[in-house]
């Protein structure tokens, strides 16, 4: 009697334990997780697809990688999906372009 009692605490003890690891597994998951990494904006005034002036009336953002970039209308936005990188090259230009302009 008493060999099952023990074998019945030890038990418990071992369940205890693996649903605390699986506990403590499951925080650092969401610790690192996309959905709660703080977000980069971008901060690009010129739509990398269109090459338009963005308007703050008709702004529309997309994240990306945990960076978000802006773009003149959704339908950019399906285009930069297609090659998310030549567009992300391009914002990169800009930015370095319009940093040239005001260190001058």
């Amino acid at each position: 009697m008493l060999k099952n009692i023990l074998s019945l605490i030890i038990c418990g003890v071992f369940f205890m334990i693996s649903g605390i690891s699986h506990a403590r597994a499951q925080d650092n998951l969401q610790a690192s997780s996309p959905s709660t990494m703080r977000l980069q904006n971008i901060g690009n005034k010129i739509c990398p697809v269109t090459g338009n002036q963005i308007s703050e009336d008709t702004n529309v953002t997309y994240e990306y990688e945990g960076k978000i970039y802006n773009f003149c209308c959704a339908g950019c936005i399906d285009e930069f999906k297609k090659d998310p990188i030549k567009y992300i090259k391009m914002i990169e230009k800009e930015k370095n372009s319009s940093l040239s302009i005001t260190n001058k």
